[in-house]
């Protein structure tokens, strides 16, 4: 038994929650993650009550090793996504 779900199995649930054809889930959820990605592309934060917030995290840059020939090198400045879940989303968690 696998610990992650599949695009595949998003979708069939989705179809089945929303009474949907398995295509049509298919393209709403492909529409919302192209629009959530699009959003933090731009610089925005997007919030969906109930289940969390997505945000751009700036990290600085700094200071690592090579893993392999333990020499140092610098890592680059970069962009990340950060995703903070909301409460209905922490309580259906901890149950």
């Amino acid at each position: 038994m696998a610990n992650s779900v599949t695009k595949a199995e998003l979708v069939s649930t989705i179809a089945n929650e929303a009474g949907l054809k398995k295509i049509d889930a298919e393209r709403a959820l492909s529409a919302m993650t192209t629009a959530i990605q699009h959003a933090l592309s731009s610089g925005k934060k997007v919030t969906l009550v109930g289940f969390g917030t997505f945000s751009i995290a700036h990290r600085r840059a700094r200071m690592g090793r090579n893993p392999r020939t333990k020499a140092p090198m610098q890592i680059p400045a970069q962009k990340s996504v950060k995703f903070k879940p909301g409460k209905a989303m922490k309580d259906a968690v901890n149950i």
